[in-house]
């Protein structure tokens, strides 16, 4: 899949077929949603795209407004976004920042800008709730008249349902943030997981007999939190069995090199010895959250910890070992 920065680059197709949207976790809804716009491109003969936007629009109204709490619980990193739409197939991915100028863009604007001259759509699809443009001011019946005016076709997708409930990404920040990893496994169509670059740390680790593997993020409202039984890929040939904490850490220094900010934490339950102690560092890695132990908490003291750490340990073993 060919990403894109906005429209610097002009190795854009002179036409494609293209859905907007957020897509935050690549669920059921938007997988069911892309196989419809991949059909509909090789119909037309043009590539299929995806416009997706960097912040996320509501993280930057929270932003401008000074209202933190508005920005929604992220589900997925813009790496993993854009993994999992090139699993789906999609041929290029246009990533526009969503900034103040764009904010204010006439639906008008946006139409003749960036779909008529910056993609040369041929075929829009949207879901059934879009709105574009300032003030959300752009509907369905807007964009399907300037598509018969520009010359493109519009389509809307109506609702995914899975076992009678409305698929969505509000609908997977619900289950992750009451820990249920099989009803959010269900409506992802895959088990949540997260990617990354393994970055140094405290290396507190290794003082606790429990090496980690650290993957730190740029947002600060992951949709997940706690203690999970993890499965973590790009070690070897073979996924690792491990346990993760997915926080701020409790019970550590704010100060200290994580600086307060969300980390992963991954332990191996039985690391490669061809690894080394430091062949995780500069990996990309995947870990996989299968299920949720307990939230994080906050130990009295180091022993404390330790005694925890190892009885996390213990309770994900247990839970591996008992669907062998």
């Amino acid at each position: 899949m060919q990403i894109f920065r906005g429209f610097q680059h002009r190795q854009l197709a002179s036409a494609c077929a293209v859905t907007i949207g957020n897509f935050d976790g690549v669920h059921r809804g938007h997988q069911a949603m892309l196989a419809l716009l991949k059909s509909e491109a090789q119909h037309r003969g043009v590539p299929s795209c995806v416009m997706t936007f960097e912040p996320h629009p509501r993280d930057f109204f929270a932003q401008t407004l000074g209202k933190p709490e508005l920005a929604p619980a992220r589900i997925a990193t813009l790496r993993d976004k854009l993994h999992e739409l090139a699993a789906c197939g999609i041929d290029q991915c246009v990533v526009l920042p969503f900034n103040a100028a764009f904010a204010a863009q006439p639906p008008q604007d946006f139409v003749a800008d960036i779909l008529v001259n910056g993609l040369g759509v041929k075929y829009v699809l949207v879901g059934d709730d879009f709105r574009f443009g300032a003030k959300r001011a752009g509907d369905y019946a807007m964009l399907d008249a300037a598509g018969n005016q520009h010359g493109f076709d519009v389509a809307r997708m109506n609702s995914y349902e899975v076992r009678g409930l409305r698929v969505s990404s509000s609908a997977v920040r619900e289950a992750l943030a009451r820990g249920d990893m099989q009803a959010t496994a269900q409506l992802l169509g895959r088990p949540y997981a997260i990617s990354g670059h393994v970055v140094h740390g405290r290396k507190l680790g290794r003082e606790l007999d429990c090496r980690t593997l650290n993957l730190r993020f740029s947002h600060w409202k992951p949709a997940a939190s706690g203690i999970f039984v993890v499965r973590v890929h790009g070690l070897g040939s073979q996924p690792l069995q491990g346990v993760a904490n997915l926080g701020i850490r409790p019970s550590l220094d704010a100060n200290d090199v994580n600086g307060g900010r969300v980390l992963l934490e991954t332990h191996c339950l039985d690391w490669p010895a061809e690894l080394g102690v430091d062949g995780g560092y500069g990996k990309i890695i995947r870990v996989e959250l299968l299920h949720k132990l307990h939230d994080e908490l906050k130990y009295d003291g180091l022993d404390a910890l330790m005694q925890g750490i190892h009885q996390d340990c213990e309770d994900a073993r247990a839970w591996f070992a008992a669907r062998i």
